[in-house]
């Protein structure tokens, strides 16, 4: 995958079109144009808007009540198909790892995505950073492990989809994903012989009846004090881990939404569920796949299309802007623990191909992966450094496309209205289910 074309042009993300006849005529839209009016108008509505707005709320009460249908044009039909969680494949392969949908590495991965043990101090775990009970993440403007982060925690919920890793896709699988933080100065700031060294005293039957006997190393040493073939042996053990964590991390899948209900039922022609989503969620929806243009990067029922894209988005308060993807394929084209390295358990034409992932090109420089939507109204603060703090601020400056910071941003200005904005944000909160949650053991 690659960061698509930067140029501010017409087809750029959130740009009005005109509606078609159909929508001109519909009654969502005569209710839309009413609403506008009154809220240009709101210190002196004429009994003409007063009267009217009633009229459209009945015509599109009755559109909803009798043929939900109609509402939809067959092209945005298929586009809420897309989004629809009833489309969601299984589970990807992951080749780069033989234990990735080994119900024994989950459960060793689940008791060591909560082992404190592994880090530093002895208080950060993976859950520290990435909670069961926030969706995985921490509601926080940057994660914070042993000391704060330059990122925004993301949540792992559907993370075994994501073809990167991290805000820069500095890692190109999950297990090489899990293993940064373990090692990580800011979060967990342990290293790989002391990681070792915990599986060897705390989770030995786990690890052997998995991957085999672990290596006869004098776990008292230090990690200076070894061979090169005992360093060897011990790194091995460490990616098993990460492999571990990241068959648990798998299984961390979004569950079906009010959204999801409401497609489903359109799309069987039913009725039973027309009446739980509201005229505002349904104008919210109608601008995500048409004027806002939002499906453009938030596609696929995942809500992302997984790649890198530069929104012109502020740094956070106090920091230099950051340089995003730019920085980070350097880092996964070189990284140790990759798909094509040494660790790996992939044939070579088992990873994705990296021929056409050329670092330098400017189109990285400020880019940043595309985030899912699923469960968004509850993971506030946004953007990769939490520079945003509500839907309301985000959706702001996607219809204003400010200039970026650095880079070129790849929006053009849409010029949404506060009505619009309102309707965004209702649709966008029928986006929360409880994911697969993993108690604390």
């Amino acid at each position: 995958m690659h960061s698509s074309t930067t140029t501010r042009n017409p087809s750029a993300s959130c740009i009005a079109a005109m509606p078609s006849a159909q929508e001109r005529g519909s009654p969502l839209r005569v209710l839309a144009v009413f609403r506008e009016a009154l809220f240009l108008n709101r210190r002196r509505p004429t009994l003409l808007f007063v009267a009217a707005i009633p009229i459209a709320t009945v015509l599109l009460a009755l559109a909803i009540a009798l043929r939900p249908q109609l509402l939809w044009s067959d092209s945005e039909l298929a586009k809420l198909r897309s989004l629809w969680i009833g489309s969601l494949p299984r589970v990807p392969a992951d080749p780069s790892s033989r234990v990735a949908d080994d119900p024994r590495a989950a459960a060793l991965g689940r008791k060591l995505f909560f082992d404190t043990r592994l880090s530093a101090n002895g208080y950060v775990s993976c859950a520290t950073c990435h909670r069961p009970d926030q969706e995985f993440q921490d509601g926080l403007p940057l994660g914070k492990g042993l000391r704060l982060t330059a990122r925004r925690t993301q949540t792992l919920v559907g993370v075994a989809y994501n073809p990167w890793l991290f805000w820069d896709g500095r890692k190109d699988s999950l297990w090489a994903q899990a293993l940064a933080p373990l090692e990580g100065p800011d979060e967990m700031g342990g290293h790989r012989f002391d990681a070792a060294r915990a599986m060897a005293y705390y989770y030995r039957a786990d690890y052997d009846s998995l991957f085999g006997p672990l290596p006869a190393v004098d776990w008292t040493m230090a990690w200076e004090t070894l061979s090169a073939e005992e360093q060897e042996a011990v790194t091995t053990v460490f990616v098993n881990m990460g492999k571990a964590i990241a068959a648990h991390e798998r299984t961390l899948l979004p569950a079906p939404s009010r959204f999801d209900s409401y497609v489903a039922s359109l799309l069987n022609g039913g009725e039973a569920d027309q009446k739980n989503f509201t005229a505002d969620e349904i104008a919210g929806l109608k601008l995500f796949v048409g004027k806002a243009d939002c499906v453009r990067c938030h596609n696929t029922p995942l809500f992302s299309d997984g790649e890198f894209h530069n929104t012109g988005v502020p740094p956070a308060v106090g920091q230099p802007p950051d340089t995003g993807w730019a920085d980070g394929l350097p880092l996964m084209l070189n990284d140790e623990f990759g798909c094509k390295g040494r660790y790996s358990d992939a044939a070579p034409d088992e990873c994705v191909d990296r021929r056409y992932l050329v670092a330098g090109v400017p189109t990285q420089v400020g880019a940043f992966k595309t985030p899912t939507l699923r469960g968004v109204a509850d993971r506030a603060p946004y953007m990769h450094a939490g520079q945003l703090a509500t839907l309301e601020e985000v959706l702001h400056h996607y219809s204003a496309s400010p200039a970026a910071p650095i880079g070129v941003s790849e929006l053009y200005p849409c010029q949404l209205t506060d009505s619009e904005i309102t309707a965004l944000v209702s649709f966008l909160q029928t986006l929360g289910g409880a994911p697969t949650v993993t108690p604390t053991p």
